[in-house]
């Protein structure tokens, strides 16, 4: 069987693993996921406890989740590196460092933005505060990766790897909670435009919105929550 992408909806960042599918060139399947809605539903917990996306289900159906843990997985597969480069070389070990550092500490900077925006309970002073906290950790991510980022195309060269994929569909949140403009970070921007007119990431994103683009024909198509649920949940 072809394996299979839950990515979610809306602003996902499951977004960019997407297209990293598409650039590894290979046959797969995706899983539309309602963030809001279906993810929340007490049964999604049967094939991710968590509540969360991204879930990949192998050929073999093995549950995996994580985007460190599918990114780990694509690369092991991308035997004609096209998305990734040699384990043991320098350039593998830059991916490494860029990916951990866009997954950890630049993701969770967001928290704080996203608990005020959903927590609809909380007090307006108290809400305030929780938003102006997070302005400052998700600017402070953003200053350090912007002294991250090298004169190249994309993060590791002239084609996007992986790490651009994990980016990609965080870094879009810098907009969605207006905390600045993007051109703050001049590198980081003209990186973001460059992804953003990408084929794949554009593929990626009308999918996400509801779309059918058909890309480059590597998606074998979209299944069911309820029948992943049914055929593959514990």
């Amino acid at each position: 069987m072809d394996p299979i992408l839950l990515y979610g909806f809306p602003k996902g960042s499951s977004m960019g693993l997407v297209a990293a599918l598409e650039w590894l060139g290979k046959p797969y399947r995706l899983c539309r996921v309602d963030m809001m809605g279906e993810m929340r539903d007490p049964s999604y917990a049967r094939i991710n406890p968590r509540h969360e996306t991204p879930v990949f289900i192998t050929e073999q159906g093995e549950v995996l989740t994580e985007t460190m843990a599918i990114a780990a997985w694509l690369e092991a597969r991308d035997v004609e590196r096209r998305i990734s480069f040699d384990p043991l070389s320098r350039q593998a070990d830059r991916m490494h460092q860029l990916m951990a550092f866009v997954n950890t500490g630049f993701t969770a900077a967001f928290a704080p933005l996203w608990a005020a925006m959903e927590a609809e309970a909380m007090e307006p002073a108290a809400k305030s505060t929780l938003r102006a906290f997070g302005i400052g950790r998700v600017s402070e991510r953003h200053d350090k990766l912007e002294a991250m980022i090298e004169s190249r195309q994309f993060l590791l060269g002239e084609r996007p790897t992986l790490a651009d994929a994990v980016l990609v569909g965080v870094a879009r949140w810098l907009d969605f909670h207006a905390v600045a403009e993007r051109s703050r970070w001049p590198k980081l921007a003209a990186l973001r435009a460059r992804l953003e007119a990408d084929p794949a990431i554009l593929y990626a994103t009308a999918l996400e919105d509801g779309g059918s683009d058909p890309g480059t024909g590597l998606c074998k198509g979209h299944v069911a929550l309820a029948e992943l649920i049914a055929r593959f949940g514990k």
